[in-house]
């Protein structure tokens, strides 16, 4: 294979960056293309990459950087069937996003910097997808998070756009610190950054603090893949324009800290400990964020959620062992969580508002919308892990990987003793995975039904009754800047990219079926579920879309009974327009959770807890910090240049141009050392 093709693929968009930048301003005309062609390219060049590379095979290349005395940094690529699969969907995401923001953002005087920082955040995930270095790795790694800072804050005139772009900054950089120390500690065990290099060195056994690096590592997973503890900057991060959030949620930063796990994974599989922590960590996230998915009323903020508790699975996965399954999930929720945020931002575009309760008052929506209605369908059921979609065969593989590490036969496809991931890691795992499977049929069905088939039976507020933050009763609430007029339909940029992503949607799920398809160009092993986990997932999958539906008509039923008057024509609401809470349709999440309603839509005061833990404390201390400078330091130093400034005032008076003055001044010196003498 010639070496510049996979060169290409990053360099592409991160040459059309440099120049949507460069000439944006004064060639606006010229940034359309200029983002949707680079991005393009480089999607093509990426499947041809991966054509040419085939299955079962990979290549390595490497040029030295620079020396360090140490370990030596390189320009190195890496391909296998990971990054070839990977590459294509970054690839095929990217260009589904530019060619939706051209119609999204058509208005919008920031666009060329937008555009340009979408192409340098798709150039940042390829090179982590294709460097063999961990440290050109990392450089890629943080380009992206400095992307997504000004990304998020793309509408930085509105507060929430601005705290979520700074939140999403801090809590990601927290882990990134320890991050960093882990590649260091991995480099010097290793004795290199190549990838290859510390794979090689953990097959012989050479790693000395293998449980300490993974644990390291796995800090600056949790923040770049928004697991528990550092996952709470993703739902804020909702305040980003919503082709932002696709590309943020499928293809790109998310996606960053699963897949560097599986390329490390046999450095994981040295460390029971760090798996098990893993599987807590991915056990908590997918559990709570099922749970606050399920009491939003803010449609991207359901997304959100769920794509933080699919991200649990894909760790549950890595912690099981498996990391065929994670990154087949990884692909496959890649697709489909695209298709349902494009989705999401056509809805948006024609009800007005992000709120799914504003869009049940509106009776004709999934027929103003009607590519957008289908393709949620299509992608909800993915979502919700129902055959024949890719949904369904992903997330069995990762109840199947977990199964196999819980009763202590776990699939590690050659990479490491199957004893060396703990039957613990395994049951936690595929218990809260299970559960999981329940709780995201309940939020999936409940979307759909809240925001397209409610019978709209509440009268819809009147405009003083709206509030200004367009929340109810303070809930969490995301408004995004509208881009475009209601008034008018959706244009074809904004609607074939949904039906492009639905079908990898549809069929992805089928290439797992036989080892000489998808397998073949992964580690080999087998990705067919089992029938007892099949069986299991599908049924709580089936059990959960009936209890939401069950919940929901009985909330209708309440609510038609306490309010018979005739629903009010339906209006688009007000931008941010979420209605008070006695104006709310009837909502199964409330039903469902009952008491933990309030809890789960507040994020379970996760973040009221780190204001009190971390944030007060560090305010206060900042502001003593700033007392003490002001006060006391800088006290010592004006006092300083009060001293100097008096002295010279004191000088000054003797310097007077009078020599009588010298005179009289030189005679009484003599006197005086005369009569010291003397005396």
């Amino acid at each position: 294979m010639n070496l510049a093709l996979p060169a290409l693929v990053p360099a592409l968009p991160a040459l059309g960056a440099a120049a949507t930048f460069a000439t944006g301003r004064r060639a606006p005309g010229l940034a359309r293309p200029l983002a949707i062609l680079p991005v393009a390219v480089s999607a093509v060049l990426a499947l041809v990459v991966a054509l040419q590379l085939g299955t079962g095979q990979a290549l390595d290349a490497a040029t030295r950087l620079t020396p360090t005395g140490g370990p030596e940094i390189s320009l190195a690529i890496h391909l296998d069937g990971y990054s070839s699969l990977i590459s294509v969907l970054v690839g095929l995401v990217a260009t589904c996003v530019q060619v939706y923001s051209t119609a999204y953002l058509k208005d919008d005087p920031r666009y060329p910097s937008y555009a340009a920082l979408v192409s340098l955040f798709t150039a940042a995930m390829f090179l982590v997808v294709y460097s063999g270095d961990l440290i050109v790795l990392l450089v890629g790694w943080e380009v992206m998070g400095i992307c997504s800072y000004f990304l998020i804050g793309h509408h930085w005139e509105t507060a929430d756009a601005r705290s979520a772009s700074l939140k999403a900054f801090l809590v990601t950089k927290l882990g990134d610190v320890p991050f960093v120390f882990g590649i260091f500690l991995l480099a010097a065990d290793a004795g290199s950054f190549r990838i290859t290099d510390v794979l090689a060195a953990a097959a012989d056994g050479k790693l000395g603090h293998p449980t300490l690096t993974a644990l390291l590592l796995l800090a600056g997973v949790a923040g770049k893949s928004a697991q528990f503890p550092l996952h709470t900057w993703l739902p804020d991060a909702m305040a980003g324009p919503t082709p932002v959030s696709a590309l943020i949620h499928a293809a790109t930063m998310v996606a960053a800290g699963i897949y560097l796990v599986a390329r490390l994974l046999p450095v994981f599989l040295l460390s029971g400990a760090a798996l098990v922590v893993l599987a807590v960590m991915a056990a908590v996230t997918m559990i709570g964020s099922a749970l606050c998915a399920l009491a939003q009323d803010d449609l991207k903020r359901v997304l959100a959620y769920s794509t933080v508790g699919q991200l649990g699975y894909m760790a549950g996965a890595l912690a099981s062992g498996d990391r065929e399954a994670s990154v087949f999930h990884l692909v496959s929720h890649g697709a489909f969580k695209a298709l349902l945020f494009l989705a999401a931002g056509v809805v948006i575009h024609a009800a007005h508002t992000n709120s799914i309760s504003a869009m049940s008052r509106m009776p004709g929506l999934r027929k103003r919308v009607p590519d957008a209605y289908w393709t949620t369908g299509i992608a909800l059921v993915a979502l919700i892990g129902l055959p024949p979609f890719s949904g369904f065969f992903s997330k069995e593989a990762v109840l199947t990987a977990a199964e196999h590490a819980a009763t202590g036969e776990a699939i590690t496809n050659g990479l490491g003793p199957a004893s060396a991931v703990p039957a613990a890691a395994g049951w936690i795992v595929l218990v809260s995975a299970c559960l999981t499977a329940l709780l995201t049929a309940a939020y999936a069905t409940r979307l759909w039904l809240v925001a397209f088939h409610s019978p709209a039976a509440a009268p819809a507020p009147a405009r003083a009754a709206v509030p200004a933050t367009g929340a109810e009763a303070g809930a969490p609430y995301s408004p995004e800047v509208d881009e475009a007029d209601p008034a008018t339909a959706e244009p074809s940029a904004m609607r074939w990219p949904l039906w492009v992503l639905a079908l990898p949607t549809m069929a992805f799920g089928v290439t797992s079926l036989r080892t000489d398809w998808l397998p073949a160009l992964l580690d080999g092993g087998s990705l067919r579920p089992s029938p007892a986990t099949a069986v299991i997932g599908t049924g709580l999958a089936l059990a959960g879309v009936l209890i939401a539906y069950a919940a929901w008509r009985s909330a209708n039923a309440r609510l038609a009974a306490a309010r018979p008057q005739p629903a009010a024509a339906a209006r688009v609401p007000e931008q941010g327009g979420a209605p008070l809470a006695e104006h709310f349709p009837a909502d199964p999440g409330r039903t469902l959770l009952g008491p933990l309603f309030t809890p789960a839509r507040h994020g379970f005061g996760v973040d009221r807890l780190y204001s009190t833990l971390f944030v007060r404390p560090v305010g206060g201390a900042a502001k003593l910090v700033r007392f003490l400078d002001r006060e006391v330091v800088e006290t010592y130093v004006r006092g300083t240049g009060l001293g100097a400034n008096l002295l010279g005032r004191a000088v000054r008076l003797a310097q007077n141009g009078n020599a009588q003055t010298y005179l009289s001044a030189l005679l009484a010196g003599v006197v005086l050392l005369a009569v010291l003498v003397a005396v």
